[in-house]
């Protein structure tokens, strides 16, 4: 299905350490988790293996928020934890 990144979406995930890249995996490939207000969800662990602001961490989990328009996957927002999942 066709990604269309929200400018949102983007600024956000770059703010929060993700990429575009990261975004169309977990949209492709990432698991479904639950949403609210009507969206949908996926979800991917990626390996990090870096320190972030004086911390290690192994993994970085992104949350990408979605609706589907279309047949067109439009992108909501982006979340993005650290640790170990």
């Amino acid at each position: 299905m066709k990604i269309q990144v929200d400018p949102h979406t983007l600024a956000r995930a770059e703010e929060r350490g993700a990429n575009l890249k990261e975004i169309e995996d977990t949209l492709n490939y990432g698991i479904t988790i639950a949403a609210k207000q009507n969206r949908l969800a996926k979800s991917k662990v990626f390996v990090f293996e870096t320190e972030l602001n004086g911390r290690f961490y192994q993994e970085k989990k992104l949350e990408v928020y979605y609706v589907i328009e279309n047949n067109i996957f439009i992108t909501v927002t982006v979340y993005v934890f650290y640790g170990k999942f």
